[in-house]
C-alpha cells in the first residue's frame, strides 16, 4: 500500500483528495521537489530543501515548516512505504480558495502533499551496465523563470514528448543565441578534451541538485577540469561526451543527438571517472 501525506494526515494515496478549486490544480500555482532515497538513506536532502524553500519564497508561499518537520515527513514516508529505493515527491500549492481569480488570495492555507514511488537501484560506475540515452534537440519554448521548480510543467512536458515521438528519451534545449540551456527534465554537461563543461545557472535553468553535487565532488577531487560557461550547440555537436543529470538518473551518458553519435557513440572514460566519484560520495549531501 502506498501511504501518502496530505495536509496533516498520512493515508493511502487513493484516499488523498484535493478540491478542484486548489490553485495548484487551477493554475499550477506551486512548487515541488523529488528527493531520492536508497534503502532508507536520503540523497541531497538539505540542498533539495533549500531549493524548495527558495522557490516558495520566490512565489510568496509560506508554510512555516522547519527543516526537522520536512525531514520527519520524508523519513516517515520512507518507513511507511517499505524503506526500499524510493523517490519522495513533495508538492506545495498556494492552497484552496472559494473562487477562481488570478490574484493571490489574501488569506489561504497552502496545500502540502507528498508521496513515495519506486525508483531504480542507485546507478553504478560500470560502462556495461549504465543506461544510455539518445536525445532530440529543440529551441527552448518554456517560460523565463525556469530557475523555479514550478508545478507548471506544460513546456517541459511538450519538449519531453517531442523527444519520445522522435524515438528518444529526452530533448536538449537551446536559447535564441543557440546556446545550450538544459534538457526538458535534466541539466546538461559536455566533455571536450577531458574538461567537463556545463552552462552557468541563471533564470533559464533549474539549479539541479545532482548538478550541484557533481560539480562540488569534481571540484573537491580536482583531477578532472571543470568549466561553467556558455556552451554553443556547435560545441554540443562536437563534444567527446554529453551527459544529462537528475536526481533519478544521476549522471546519464548521451550516446546520440538527433540520430548523430556523440563522439565515438560509446560511454566515455570521463563519465566513468565522474560516476565513480559520485557513487563514493552520494550520501554525503
Amino acid at each position: 500500500m502506498n501511504i501518502a501525506y496530505l495536509n496533516g494526515k498520512y493515508l493511502p494515496i487513493e484516499q488523498a483528495k484535493i478540491s478542484p478549486l486548489d490553485r495548484g490544480f487551477l493554475f499550477g500555482d506551486g512548487v515541488y521537489e523529488v528527493v531520492p532515497s536508497y534503502s532508507g538513506k536520503l540523497v541531497g536532502f538539505k540542498p533539495h530543501l533549500q531549493r524548495m524553500n527558495e522557490g516558495l519564497e520566490a512565489i510568496g508561499i509560506k508554510t512555516g515548516w522547519s527543516e526537522k518537520q520536512w525531514l520527519d515527513l520524508c523519513l516517515k514516508l520512507i518507513q511507511d512505504n517499505g524503506a526500499g529505493n524510493l523517490g519522495i515527491y513533495i508538492q506545495i500549492s498556494r492552497g484552496t480558495y472559494e473562487s477562481r481569480a488570478h490574484r493571490f488570495p489574501e488569506v489561504v492555507t497552502p496545500t502540502i502533499f507528498a508521496f513515495c514511488f519506486e525508483i531504480a537501484s542507485p546507478p553504478v560506475a560500470d560502462k556495461s551496465r549504465v543506461k544510455t540515452y539518445t536525445v532530440s534537440t529543440a529551441r527552448d519554448i518554456r517560460w523565463d523563470r525556469r530557475d523555479i521548480k514550478s508545478t507548471s510543467l506544460l513546456g517541459n512536458v511538450l519538449h519531453y514528448q517531442q523527444g519520445v515521438e522522435q524515438g528518444n528519451q529526452e530533448t536538449l534545449l537551446y536559447n535564441d543565441r543557440n546556446e545550450l540551456t538544459e534538457a526538458s527534465s535534466c541539466n546538461a554537461f559536455i566533455v571536450k578534451n577531458g574538461t567537463v563543461i556545463t552552462p552557468p545557472l541563471d533564470h533559464q535553468k533549474l539549479p539541479g541538485i545532482t548538478r550541484q553535487i557533481l560539480l562540488d565532488i569534481l571540484l573537491n577531487d580536482g583531477q578532472i577540469p571543470v568549466e561553467e560557461r556558455a556552451v554553443s550547440m556547435q560545441e554540443v555537436a562536437e563534444a567527446d561526451e554529453v551527459w544529462i543529470t537528475s536526481s533519478s538518473r544521476e549522471i546519464a551518458p548521451v550516446v546520440a543527438i538527433d540520430s548523430v553519435p556523440v563522439g565515438n557513440g560509446q560511454v566515455g572514460d570521463v563519465w566513468l571517472a565522474a560516476q565513480t566519484l559520485f557513487c563514493a560520495n552520494r550520501f554525503n549531501y
